[in-house]
């Protein structure tokens, strides 16, 4: 891979990732504890984050699966190696040793009469004549087993001076992954999705919206909420509700549905913005049951509550029912979450626990991609919308909102 390549290919994941979440550098900056200038450097690929930890805050805060963030952190890593690489030292050249005193070269044998293979053989030894003294090294030529220690002397060395210089990090090593290399995931056993626009017994809900009344659309009708919540810019004001339809993909073997646990990944003071409420006096005859969560809780739970069912000449309790959960093709299961905040725009996921056929797994929960998103609405101007007049009035319940 080119020098740059593997700065440029995580700045980009960044860049995504704050692309997605739509704040800007210096409201992100503020939930990571980094500056907006340092967080700028990131996705421009100008700076590498010595420590995974606040770019995986960053994945988080806006929405990253498992799968993402483990793609985010192999990145980083590479990312890292590549500065690390940039800022180490040149090894030094090992010198190449002087030639001293060469021997001068043996003349090459001329052409003479043949040998006489009589003659005594002038190289055999003489047991009387004297031992004659062995050669010795001339004086500043260093045997090659010297050369060989000194090479390995300067390189270990240069290895120190670059180990010095960077100071071994405590950066999480990337996550292992889940299949041997070359081999996709095992297709989870269900399907599931999500149903995040939803309005209590059809008709209510209140939306924050940073708008004056004349320049919001008039309310939808239900089945038409996320785009009139995506043309406004609207925030679910005091409470979220969120379907998950849960399916198996085998009619005979079930899976089991264990827990479901709400994970709160940013808190911020509730938004200043007016609250538009979709409904004037509306009530559903049924009320489901449903898993509420107090995301104003330090550790919010999802709690099984009763429904009621108002439709005949008394009120019928529908009991609530607890995990685990089991789900087939033939046999889906619908969990309805009310999240409920007065004192904290909140932005959210759920995490939801599983097992089948031996396996056993964990599969987050978020509104395409990016956290659910919940901001108190109390002491905000409240309207509701006359259809006489054909526009947004005043509504005199203002400082009852959530």
């Amino acid at each position: 891979m080119p020098k740059d390549a593997a700065v440029e290919e995580f700045a980009g994941l960044v860049r995504a990732l704050k692309a997605r979440d739509g704040r800007s550098y210096e409201a992100l900056g503020r939930r990571l504890s980094v500056s907006a200038s340092t967080l700028h450097r990131y996705c421009s690929g100008a700076t590498v984050p010595e420590e995974f930890a606040v770019v995986d805050r960053l994945a988080l805060l806006c929405g990253a699966d498992e799968k993402e963030r483990r793609a985010l952190e192999a990145a980083w890593t590479e990312a890292d190696r590549t500065r690390r690489r940039a800022a180490s030292p040149a090894p030094m050249p090992v010198p190449a040793a002087p030639e001293s005193n060469p021997e001068p070269s043996a003349p090459e044998p001329g052409p003479g009469p043949a040998p006489d293979p009589t003659a005594p053989d002038p190289s055999a030894a003489d047991p009387s004549a004297p031992e004659a003294p062995r050669a010795r090294p001339r004086h500043g030529a260093p045997a090659p087993l010297l050369l060989l220690l000194a090479a390995a002397a300067l390189v270990v060395l240069a290895l120190a001076a670059a180990l010095l210089g960077h100071p071994t990090r405590t950066a999480s090593a990337p996550a292992p992954a889940s299949t041997a290399p070359g081999r996709a995931a095992a297709p989870l056993p269900f399907t599931w999705s999500i149903g995040s626009q939803l309005w209590e017994g059809g008709c209510g809900h209140t939306y924050l919206v940073n708008r004056a009344p004349r320049a919001v659309a008039p309310p939808p009708v239900a089945a038409d909420s996320g785009a009139w919540a995506g043309t406004n810019g609207a925030v679910h004001g005091g409470e979220a509700l969120v379907r998950i339809t849960v399916q198996g993909r085998s009619p005979s073997d079930a899976v089991v549905l264990h827990a479901l646990h709400v994970r709160v990944v940013d808190r911020a003071a509730p938004l200043p913005w007016n609250a538009y409420r979709m409904d004037n006096g509306c009530g559903g005859a049924v009320t489901p049951r449903h898993f509420a969560v107090d995301l104003d809780r330090p550790r919010p739970l999802a709690r099984p509550v009763d429904g009621l069912d108002a439709s005949g000449a008394e009120v019928r309790k529908i009991p609530a029912v607890s995990f685990p959960y089991k789900v087939t093709s033939s046999d889906p299961e619908e969990l309805l979450v009310s999240a409920r905040t007065a004192g904290c725009d909140c932005r959210w996921y759920l995490e939801l626990e599983w097992s089948a056929g031996g396996r056993t797994g964990t599969v987050r929960i978020t509104d395409g991609g990016k956290p659910f998103r919940t901001s108190g609405t109390r002491g905000r101007p409240a309207y509701v919308h006359d259809s006489a007049e054909g526009r947004w009035i005043t509504d005199s319940d203002s400082g009852q909102t959530g």
